[in-house]
């Protein structure tokens, strides 16, 4: 079964996945030099030789998700299970792992319920990091014209996280929530 991506469990699974669509990539372009070593007995000066040498970019590309992938800690049992139980029925999304040019910051989970945003990353970053993220997530919600409050609580502030849930779980029946399933798709896509 495929665990899609805000789900928990995806980091582990996507370390696996990711692994052997790269040894999969590397051993094609591998496979068609062979060919043309053969083909061409000994001699490397042949088109299977450009053609390998092309076909090893998807594997260099796909080389740095997996690092980017086994770099991450997935979210721990008892986390996800404390989380689950204070979420209830919102939308949550584990394991994000935003990427931008200067900060990588991954998001354990993710609650999207009407106008709020409210993450928790267990990674030790600096204020200064998490406010560059709020502000990446918000700008993203904004192009697709979602204005959103945005919140990344820090490894410090688990309880005030798992309280600011409860708070929005409280008053879900007086926010507008049909629009969470596009906004968290958002969220997705400018997840790793």
């Amino acid at each position: 079964m495929k665990i899609s991506k805000g789900e928990y469990g995806y980091i582990r699974s996507q370390k696996a996945r990711r692994l052997g669509r790269t040894a999969a990539l590397f051993a094609l372009a591998f496979g068609v030099f062979a060919v043309g070593m053969i083909l061409n007995h000994g001699d490397r000066k042949n088109i299977y030789s450009i053609v390998a040498a092309v076909g090893m970019i998807p594997g260099a590309m796909s080389m740095v998700s997996t690092i980017m992938m086994w770099m991450r800690h997935p979210v721990s049992e008892e986390l996800h299970g404390e989380i689950a139980r204070h979420g209830g029925d919102l939308r949550i999304l584990y394991e994000l792992y935003l990427t931008t040019r200067d900060i990588n910051l991954f998001l354990d989970a993710t609650v999207v319920c009407g106008p709020y945003v409210t993450a928790y990353s267990s990674e030790k970053t600096t204020p200064q990091n998490i406010h560059f993220m709020e502000e990446h997530i918000r700008k993203s919600l904004l192009t697709e014209r979602f204005k959103e409050s945005v919140k990344i609580f820090s490894a410090s502030e688990k309880d005030k996280f798992l309280e600011r849930v409860d708070q929005i779980r409280a008053k879900k029946e007086e926010l507008e929530t049909d629009q969470d399933d596009k906004k968290a798709a958002v969220l997705q896509a400018i997840a790793l």
